[in-house]
Protein backbone atom coordinates (compact mmCIF):
# COMPACT_ATOMS: atom_id res chain seq x y z
CA UNK A 1 0.00 0.00 0.00
CA UNK A 2 0.85 3.65 -0.48
CA UNK A 3 0.17 5.97 1.94
CA UNK A 4 0.25 9.52 2.82
CA UNK A 5 -1.31 10.83 6.11
CA UNK A 6 -1.88 14.21 6.09
CA UNK A 7 -2.28 16.72 9.01
CA UNK A 8 -4.97 19.26 8.37
CA UNK A 9 -4.57 22.25 9.71
CA UNK A 10 -1.84 24.49 7.61
CA UNK A 11 -1.42 21.58 5.48
CA UNK A 12 -4.89 20.54 3.74
CA UNK A 13 -6.51 24.12 4.89
CA UNK A 14 -5.50 27.70 7.11
CA UNK A 15 -4.65 27.72 9.90
CA UNK A 16 -5.62 30.43 12.78
CA UNK A 17 -3.91 30.70 15.86
CA UNK A 18 -7.35 31.09 17.49
CA UNK A 19 -8.04 27.29 16.27
CA UNK A 20 -10.82 26.55 12.94
CA UNK A 21 -13.93 25.91 15.36
CA UNK A 22 -16.37 25.67 11.89
CA UNK A 23 -17.13 24.74 9.10
CA UNK A 24 -17.37 28.37 8.02
CA UNK A 25 -13.98 28.88 9.51
CA UNK A 26 -12.56 25.76 7.66
CA UNK A 27 -11.03 27.01 4.19
CA UNK A 28 -9.06 25.35 1.92
CA UNK A 29 -5.45 26.30 1.26
CA UNK A 30 -4.93 26.77 -2.55
CA UNK A 31 -4.60 23.49 -4.69
CA UNK A 32 -4.77 21.13 -1.88
CA UNK A 33 -7.62 19.81 -2.84
CA UNK A 34 -6.15 19.31 -6.41
CA UNK A 35 -2.81 17.54 -4.55
CA UNK A 36 -5.06 14.73 -2.64
CA UNK A 37 -6.86 14.34 -5.99
CA UNK A 38 -3.84 14.07 -7.85
CA UNK A 39 -2.10 11.58 -4.98
CA UNK A 40 -5.35 9.15 -5.08
CA UNK A 41 -5.02 9.05 -9.06
CA UNK A 42 -1.43 7.60 -8.84
CA UNK A 43 -2.73 5.04 -6.50
CA UNK A 44 -1.63 6.50 -3.03
CA UNK A 45 -4.78 6.02 -0.21
CA UNK A 46 -4.66 9.33 1.80
CA UNK A 47 -5.69 9.51 5.53
CA UNK A 48 -5.60 12.32 8.27
CA UNK A 49 -4.16 12.53 11.24
CA UNK A 50 -4.78 16.05 13.30
CA UNK A 51 -4.30 16.83 16.51
CA UNK A 52 -7.17 18.96 17.78
CA UNK A 53 -7.21 20.24 21.13
CA UNK A 54 -9.81 23.03 20.51
CA UNK A 55 -12.00 20.05 21.60
CA UNK A 56 -10.69 19.23 24.59
CA UNK A 57 -10.63 23.00 25.48
CA UNK A 58 -14.58 23.04 24.81
CA UNK A 59 -13.35 25.49 22.13
CA UNK A 60 -15.92 23.58 19.34
CA UNK A 61 -17.50 20.39 19.80
CA UNK A 62 -16.75 16.65 17.88
CA UNK A 63 -20.05 17.76 15.69
CA UNK A 64 -18.54 20.93 14.82
CA UNK A 65 -15.43 19.16 13.70
CA UNK A 66 -17.27 16.43 12.41
CA UNK A 67 -19.05 19.13 10.08
CA UNK A 68 -15.81 20.89 8.86
CA UNK A 69 -14.73 17.45 7.82
CA UNK A 70 -18.20 16.98 6.11
CA UNK A 71 -17.07 20.47 3.70
CA UNK A 72 -12.92 19.50 3.22
CA UNK A 73 -14.26 15.81 1.94
CA UNK A 74 -17.04 17.22 -0.11
CA UNK A 75 -14.52 19.67 -1.81
CA UNK A 76 -11.59 17.06 -2.30
CA UNK A 77 -14.55 14.43 -3.65
CA UNK A 78 -15.47 17.23 -6.39
CA UNK A 79 -11.59 17.68 -7.21
CA UNK A 80 -11.50 14.40 -7.77
CA UNK A 81 -9.85 13.16 -4.58
CA UNK A 82 -11.01 10.62 -1.90
CA UNK A 83 -9.70 10.63 2.44
CA UNK A 84 -9.90 6.97 3.63
CA UNK A 85 -10.34 7.76 7.00
CA UNK A 86 -10.03 10.71 9.56
CA UNK A 87 -7.91 9.76 12.56
CA UNK A 88 -7.73 13.12 15.58
CA UNK A 89 -6.84 13.21 18.71
CA UNK A 90 -9.33 15.76 20.63
CA UNK A 91 -6.76 15.77 23.91
CA UNK A 92 -4.66 18.91 25.27
CA UNK A 93 -1.10 18.47 26.01
CA UNK A 94 -1.99 18.04 29.69
CA UNK A 95 -3.72 14.85 29.29
CA UNK A 96 -0.96 13.12 28.61
CA UNK A 97 -2.46 10.80 26.07
CA UNK A 98 -0.60 8.49 23.27
CA UNK A 99 -2.42 9.89 20.52
CA UNK A 100 -1.62 13.44 20.41
CA UNK A 101 1.40 14.17 18.27
CA UNK A 102 4.47 14.10 18.38
CA UNK A 103 3.77 10.52 20.40
CA UNK A 104 3.33 7.79 17.60
CA UNK A 105 -0.03 6.58 18.86
CA UNK A 106 -2.44 7.67 16.41
CA UNK A 107 0.21 6.95 13.41
CA UNK A 108 0.69 3.70 14.82
CA UNK A 109 -3.30 2.99 14.55
CA UNK A 110 -3.29 3.83 11.26
CA UNK A 111 -0.57 1.52 9.99
CA UNK A 112 -1.62 -1.11 11.87
CA UNK A 113 -5.43 -0.98 10.28
CA UNK A 114 -3.99 -0.13 6.68
CA UNK A 115 -1.78 -2.61 6.89
CA UNK A 116 0.75 -0.41 5.39
CA UNK A 117 4.67 -0.49 5.96
CA UNK A 118 5.97 2.35 8.32
CA UNK A 119 9.00 2.74 5.92
CA UNK A 120 7.41 3.63 3.11
CA UNK A 121 4.77 5.99 4.51
CA UNK A 122 4.62 9.60 4.58
CA UNK A 123 3.63 12.06 6.90
CA UNK A 124 2.91 15.60 5.58
CA UNK A 125 2.59 18.66 7.97
CA UNK A 126 3.57 21.73 9.11
CA UNK A 127 4.72 21.37 12.73
CA UNK A 128 7.85 19.73 14.23
CA UNK A 129 4.89 17.28 16.19
CA UNK A 130 3.93 15.82 13.18
CA UNK A 131 7.80 15.14 12.17
CA UNK A 132 8.37 13.09 14.89
CA UNK A 133 5.42 11.33 15.19
CA UNK A 134 5.91 9.71 11.27
CA UNK A 135 9.96 9.53 12.63
CA UNK A 136 9.22 7.76 15.40
CA UNK A 137 7.76 4.78 14.12
CA UNK A 138 10.60 4.65 10.69
CA UNK A 139 8.03 6.72 8.42
CA UNK A 140 8.98 9.64 5.76
CA UNK A 141 8.83 13.07 7.27
CA UNK A 142 7.64 16.20 4.98
CA UNK A 143 7.54 19.49 5.70
CA UNK A 144 5.14 22.21 4.09
CA UNK A 145 5.58 25.82 4.74
CA UNK A 146 1.90 26.46 4.61
CA UNK A 147 0.38 27.01 7.71
CA UNK A 148 2.89 27.21 10.55
CA UNK A 149 5.69 25.25 8.25
CA UNK A 150 7.94 28.31 7.67
CA UNK A 151 7.97 29.41 11.12
CA UNK A 152 8.30 25.68 11.97
CA UNK A 153 11.76 25.65 9.41
CA UNK A 154 12.96 28.80 10.93
CA UNK A 155 12.85 27.85 14.23
CA UNK A 156 13.42 24.11 14.30
CA UNK A 157 15.86 23.65 11.75
CA UNK A 158 18.45 21.93 13.50
CA UNK A 159 15.98 19.63 15.37
CA UNK A 160 14.24 18.19 12.14
CA UNK A 161 14.42 14.56 11.39
CA UNK A 162 17.29 13.61 9.73
CA UNK A 163 15.36 12.24 6.62
CA UNK A 164 12.91 15.61 6.01
CA UNK A 165 12.38 16.50 2.85
CA UNK A 166 10.74 20.43 2.37
CA UNK A 167 8.04 21.76 -0.08
CA UNK A 168 6.69 24.72 -0.26
CA UNK A 169 2.65 23.25 0.08
CA UNK A 170 1.19 20.13 -0.06
CA UNK A 171 0.99 20.31 -3.89
CA UNK A 172 4.49 20.42 -4.42
CA UNK A 173 5.19 17.22 -2.33
CA UNK A 174 2.20 15.94 -4.73
CA UNK A 175 4.08 16.71 -7.73
CA UNK A 176 7.09 15.26 -6.55
CA UNK A 177 6.10 12.10 -5.30
CA UNK A 178 3.82 11.06 -8.17
CA UNK A 179 6.60 12.27 -11.15
CA UNK A 180 9.09 10.76 -9.39
CA UNK A 181 11.35 14.38 -9.17
CA UNK A 182 11.89 13.67 -5.65
CA UNK A 183 10.79 11.99 -2.07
Amino acid sequence: MKLVILDRDGVINEDRDDFVKSATEWVPLPRSADAIAFLCQFGYTVVIATNQSGIGRGLFTVHDFNQMNTKMMRIIQQAGGDIAGIWYCPHTAADECDCRKPKSGMIEDIIDRLNAEAESTYLVGDSLRDLQAISAVGGLPILVLTGKGQSTLEKYEDQLPTNTQIFDDLWGFAQAICTGNSV
